[in-house]
């Protein structure tokens, strides 16, 4: 790591958490910019897929209390 990385990276250590993630979310983003809209079709597909199969009877729904359970026995 050359010398004005490694001071970029001290400089960042002293940021808080949620700064760090950010200044995280934002380094990786600009590696591939269409990456946030090719995942944002993709969730948009698979959530019209999935409201599809709701009303085909393909999957069904659960209570929140039903879910909260199941999480809780993992």
């Amino acid at each position: 790591m050359t010398a004005a990385a490694q001071q970029v990276l001290r400089e960042a250590m002293g940021l808080t958490p949620t700064e760090r993630a950010e200044l995280i979310d934002a380094h990786l983003r600009s590696f591939d910019p269409k990456a946030e809209e090719r995942n944002a079709d993709a969730w948009s597909a698979e959530a019209e897929s999935r409201i599809d199969a709701f009303d085909a009877g393909e999957l069904t729904d659960d209570s929140a209390e039903a879910l909260v359970a199941r999480i809780d026995r993992r």
